[in-house]
């Protein structure tokens, strides 16, 4: 309407989702630096660093690799995220983007196929857990996994007790000269209420009895079948976790990728008010100058009788014209 000024929306970026991300990313980089940074002391307390070898000498799972890995993927994601955040960063903020969908998607695949393959996969866990139980005694780390593993289950190998055989200080042989022969690990045994301190030599000699004897003493059931019974009874707080890790990771991408929206928006903003503002002012045709040059300037450009360029005119291309306002912004 005449007299009255129009203000128009200009796009922008958020502040609250450009900060909401950054501080979001920001808890992430700290917690996969402190896991990154507690793997990497792991190794260096029981000398990995110094012998790299030694990564691949261990026969089971060396639990600092958890850590390690886990920590590096959360520290690059955290960095990419918070950086392409705070900087509006767009390249960042797509790799964040994607590097997050790509974890969603094997996690999404990993759950189907674990779903769908059952038998393979229980297969594979024995398989799993039988590497580990040959390996008990060569790692601490992995040790007290091992441990953990069989007491807060209260099992005992993967499928039963006689898994310890694969392992050299517990195997059955006449060949064997450890005191743990035909035992197995302290983990294994039921525990006394009454028992104020832990008997770590319960599981001595105890496979040389019978098989009904032995349930007074250890745990006889496999860590696979309870590990499956514990996923059925606790199945709604397994479910409820994934939910949750998969909605803030979609919740993350989102975020991102709203960030880059609103930086293109403004970056396409500002080109398109550079180029208006090129052809406008700063690239006049000599018609444009011809026409709002009075007589006077027209002499300057071609015509006779030189007469003095007004105190409100300045060279552009093309010739003299008069200065513009900024009265059609």
């Amino acid at each position: 309407m005449p007299g009255k000024h129009q203000h128009f929306q200009e796009p922008e970026v958020g502040c609250c989702g450009k900060y909401f991300l950054f501080g979001f990313n920001i808890v992430f980089w700290v917690l996969g630096a402190l896991f990154l940074a507690i793997g990497l002391w792991a190794w260096g307390e029981k000398g990995v660093l110094s012998n790299i070898s030694a990564l691949t000498d261990l026969g089971g799972l060396d639990p600092v690799w958890l850590f390690v890995v886990v920590g590096g993927v959360m520290s690059v994601l955290g960095f990419a995220g918070c950086i392409g955040a705070l900087r509006e960063n767009t390249f960042l903020l797509k790799f964040f983007s994607v590097f997050l969908g790509l974890i969603f998607f094997l996690e999404l695949a990993t759950g189907i196929l674990a779903f769908v393959f059952k038998d393979w996969i229980r297969d594979q866990l024995n398989l799993f857990i039988n590497n580990n139980v040959k390996a008990y005694r060569d790692d601490i780390d992995l040790q007290n996994l091992i441990d953990f593993a069989q007491e807060y289950w209260s099992c005992c190998g993967a499928r039963g007790p006689n898994d310890w055989n694969l392992n050299i200080y517990f195997n059955c042989t006449d060949l064997n000269p450890s005191r743990e022969r035909c035992g197995v690990p302290f983990s294994c045994c039921v525990r006394d209420p009454a028992e104020d301190v832990l008997n770590t030599q319960c599981g001595y000699d105890v496979r040389l009895k019978l098989e009904l004897e032995q349930q007074g003493f250890i745990h006889t059931k496999g860590c696979v079948g309870q590990f499956e019974k514990w996923l059925q009874d606790n199945l709604i707080v397994v479910a409820g976790v994934f939910v949750g890790i998969a909605l803030l990771q979609i919740f993350g991408i989102c975020l991102a990728q709203n960030l880059v929206s609103d930086i293109k928006a403004v970056k396409a903003n500002w080109s398109k008010w550079n180029d208006d503002f090129e052809n406008h002012w700063l690239t006049p045709t000599v018609s444009e100058v011809l026409s709002t040059a009075g007589p006077q300037q027209n002499s300057v450009i071609g015509a006779p009788g030189l007469a003095p360029p007004s105190q409100h005119a300045f060279f552009g291309l093309g010739g003299l014209y008069p200065e513009p306002t900024f009265k059609n912004w």
